[in-house]
């Protein structure tokens, strides 16, 4: 029986991707360089802001020149936020079954957890996270820690909670942790990239998850 599960936040729960876009092509543009398109940010999304900074930068910035890039991107990025962010179509009506059904929810991210936390507040309010976990002082996803965190504030079993996210990261995340993991489509990666690296499951839209745990 199913009594938890731990959601991944961008592209998974919230659609953010624009606003993460626009801010690092504030950034681009301060120093005149080559800006990114929306669509390419949705692969370099997924291990924190500094590894994004790094990517988009040209391959020839110094490490000074990506602290600071962090820092300009952050500037906007506290702009921007959100601006556009919003949970995808169907979430907010799957946590709320979930809650009904007496599923306890978590949250592990690698966004920021001051970012995590206020994105939450701000479009989620009305649902119940037993814990969030965000990047702080801590290992970041793949490593478990932070989904160990979450199952134990649950109260629950490896075996009783299943894992959902959108990316490589998330289910090497499920799979470090003994999970059961959840692959969703209409986040920011493709099926293929899921299936390779473990997902049990594929859901491509969010009531698709009720379907699964009935199966379970």
């Amino acid at each position: 029986m199913i009594k938890g599960l731990i959601f991944d936040l961008d592209g998974t729960l919230l659609n953010t991707i624009k606003d993460i876009g626009d801010s690092v092509n504030a950034m681009l543009e301060d120093y005149g360089f080559k800006t990114h398109s929306i669509d390419e940010y949705r692969l370099m999304v997924g291990n924190g802001f500094n590894d994004l900074i790094y990517k988009a930068l040209p391959s020839s910035a110094s490490e000074n020149k990506q602290l600071e890039g962090l820092e300009k991107f952050l500037y906007y990025y506290n702009l921007n936020y959100m601006n556009s962010s919003l949970p995808y179509d169907g979430i907010v009506e799957l946590l709320k079954e979930l809650e009904k059904r007496g599923i306890k929810l978590g949250v592990n991210s690698n966004k920021r957890e001051d970012y995590t936390v206020s994105l939450l507040e701000a479009y989620l309010k009305d649902i119940h996270f037993i814990k969030v976990v965000g990047q702080k002082d801590q290992p970041k996803k793949p490593d478990p820690l932070g989904a160990r965190q979450i199952i134990e504030a649950m109260g629950a079993k490896e075996e009783e909670v299943l894992y959902v996210g959108d990316s490589k990261t998330d289910m090497l995340t499920a799979k470090n942790a003994n999970l059961r993991s959840i692959g969703v489509l209409w986040g920011f990666r493709d099926e293929k990239e899921l299936l390779l690296n473990g997902a049990d499951y594929i859901a491509k839209e969010p009531l698709d998850i009720l379907k699964i745990i009935e199966e379970l």
